[in-house]
């Protein structure tokens, strides 16, 4: 996600220079370098092209924007998303106050049956 926002908020230019109909040199950010030909005859046979993609400058997103269709999806979206982490309290024990009963013998001690 965050190369995705990086890779849309930075401006691109491509500068490329082309000799005799093939591209020499291409460069991201920077110019291109030229292939040595005199540039000082009077029909050049290079050319220089460059082009450059602006970067989105307005990241802000305000919950205004938004129609309330969208608020009410959204408010119940991260509502019911929050309730699924709550942590529920523990249980209420209901015969908390009573004593089990006492335990007079052993009976699996006694019958030697025991659950393996």
């Amino acid at each position: 996600m965050a190369l995705l926002v990086l890779a849309s908020t930075v401006s691109w230019t491509v500068d490329k220079h082309i000799c005799m109909g093939k591209v020499m040199d291409i460069s991201l950010f920077a110019h291109a370098d030229d292939c040595g030909m005199d540039m000082e005859m009077e029909k050049s046979c290079c050319d220089d092209e460059s082009f450059t993609l602006q970067g989105q400058h307005d990241l802000k997103i305000s919950f205004e924007n938004f129609d309330l269709d969208q608020q009410v999806f959204l408010v119940s979206f991260v509502q019911t998303y929050f309730q699924l982490f709550e942590i529920d309290s523990q249980e209420p024990v209901t015969f908390g106050e009573y004593n089990p009963p006492p335990l007079i013998r052993d009976v699996q001690v006694l019958d030697q049956t025991f659950l393996i």
